[in-house]
């Protein structure tokens, strides 16, 4: 459904970057929990479901920024240039947002109790995990994919002449 909402919001490009993030962050934050052996439990699903509306969060305000330049940014020929910009357009905002999202869940695992230990640990891991897929891995699955301004273009409604309008 995911898929889906982003190719229809966005383009078929940006809904398999931002699905392939997301299922990133939870391979990597299933795999550490795997590897290092700690308790998975519900409270653990549920942060992994939390990261993936976190992640997906961060995937569309890093999407939005990328389809704006590539619409505005004519000056600009190579999508590597657009997307760069459009990256340190967003950076501050995707690091400050996930370093205030840090202090709170650092705050829960410390002082929270054994309770949310793992509920907390699944969501910093994710939020760091997250950040770091919202940025490259969106990008990277672009050039991949041969992102062009072309595929930006708003295309115009049919049967509309709009240099014969009164």
């Amino acid at each position: 459904m995911i898929l889906l909402y982003v190719a229809f919001r966005f383009q078929y490009k940006f809904a398999l970057g931002a699905v392939t993030a997301l299922g990133h962050d939870v391979v990597i934050i299933l795999g550490l929990f795997s590897i290092f052996a700690w308790d998975f439990d519900l409270t653990v699903l549920a942060a992994l479901l939390a990261v993936i509306g976190y992640s997906l969060n961060d995937t569309i305000v890093v999407s939005d920024r990328i389809r704006e330049n590539f619409r505005t940014q004519r000056e600009l020929d190579d999508p590597q240039e657009i997307i760069d910009l459009s990256l340190n357009q967003t950076l501050s905002r995707t690091v400050i947002t996930s370093f205030t999202t840090l202090l709170v869940l650092f705050a829960l695992f410390i002082f929270g109790g054994d309770l949310i230990r793992g509920f907390s640990l699944a969501l910093i891991l994710g939020v760091l995990i997250g950040t770091y897929s919202s940025i490259y891995i969106v990008a990277n699955m672009l050039m991949s994919l041969g992102i062009t301004q072309e595929d930006m273009a708003i295309p115009e409604p049919e049967g509309a002449d709009f240099d014969e309008m009164p």
